[in-house]
C-alpha cells in the first residue's frame, strides 16, 4: 500500500489521544502505528509522514532492549516515563533514533519507527537528506527518518500527544490485518534468542520498508 497516491483532498488530522500510548502491550502499540503520521514542525515548516514500520522493545525481559530487566540508566530515563513521550538516543554516535514510548509510567516498553513514507514537507525533507527526488532512502530506516523530520536528541521526553515541535496524528488510514507483516527485527544480533522475536511490523507493498523477508506472511 502506498498512502500518498490516496491522500484526500480535505484532511481530517486528528492528534492521537495519551490513551493510544497506554496500551500495556508493547507489540499492540508497534502494530497500531502503522498508518499513524508524525509530524515535526520548526520555524513554521511542518514535514510529516506516514509510519510504514516499526519494531517493539520491552524492557522487563527483552534483551534486545536498552532497559533490559527495568535496567535504569540516564539514556533510558525517558523510558520509564507514562506512554507519549518521544524517546531518542543517538547511536554509534551518528544517527539519532525515535521511538514511542507506551505503557504505564515505570514499565520501560517502546517503539523503534523504523520508516515512513512521506506526505507533508517534502521539499524540506530533501534539502535535509540533500537529495533531490522522492524516493525511499528519503525516509526508509531510522536514521533516514530522524534526518528527514529534523529529530534531534533534544527532543528526548517531549510529549508527543501535543502540538509542540513534534507529535503524533491519526489522518484515518484503514489497515487491514492483511496488509500488516512481521519478521525479526534488525540489527539485534547480541541479543541471542530474543533477536528472533518476529516483533518488527510493516505494511506490505510499501517501497519505504526498509527491508523485507523472504517468506512474507501477514500478522
Amino acid at each position: 500500500m502506498v498512502f500518498s497516491e490516496n491522500l484526500p483532498e480535505k484532511r481530517i488530522r486528528r492528534l492521537l489521544s495519551r490513551s493510544f500510548f497506554h496500551e500495556e502491550d508493547v507489540l499492540s502499540v508497534a502494530k497500531n502505528l502503522l498508518g499513524k503520521v508524525l509530524v515535526t514542525q520548526f520555524s513554521g515548516i511542518e514535514t510529516a509522514g506516514v509510519i510504514v514500520e516499526t519494531e517493539a522493545y520491552r524492557g522487563a525481559d527483552d534483551r534486545a532492549c536498552h532497559a533490559y530487566m527495568n535496567k535504569r540508566t540516564k539514556r533510558t530515563e525517558t523510558m520509564f516515563r507514562a506512554g507519549g513521550h518521544a524517546y531518542i538516543y543517538l547511536c554509534y554516535g551518528l544517527h539519532h533514533l525515535f521511538n514511542v514510548v507506551s505503557g504505564p509510567e515505570e514499565v520501560p516498553d517502546a517503539v523503534l519507527i523504523r520508516a515512513m513514507e512521506p506526505v507533508l514537507g517534502l521539499d524540506e525533507m530533501l534539502r535535509r537528506r540533500n537529495l533531490n527526488r522522492n524516493q525511499p532512502k528519503v525516509s526508509s530506516g531510522p536514521a533516514c527518518l530522524s534526518m528527514a523530520l529534523g529529530i534531534h536528541k533534544h527532543m528526548d521526553g517531549d510529549r508527543l500527544w501535543e502540538k509542540s515541535g513534534i507529535w503524533l496524528e491519526d489522518w484515518s488510514f484503514a489497515l487491514d490485518k492483511d496488509q500488516i507483516a512481521a519478521d525479526t527485527r534488525i540489527g539485534v544480533s547480541y541479543a541471542g534468542s530474543d533477536a528472533l522475536r518476529p516483533w518488527r511490523f510493516f505494511v506490505k507493498n510499501n517501497p519505504w520498508v526498509s527491508a523485507y523477508p523472504k517468506g512474507l506472511e501477514s500478522v
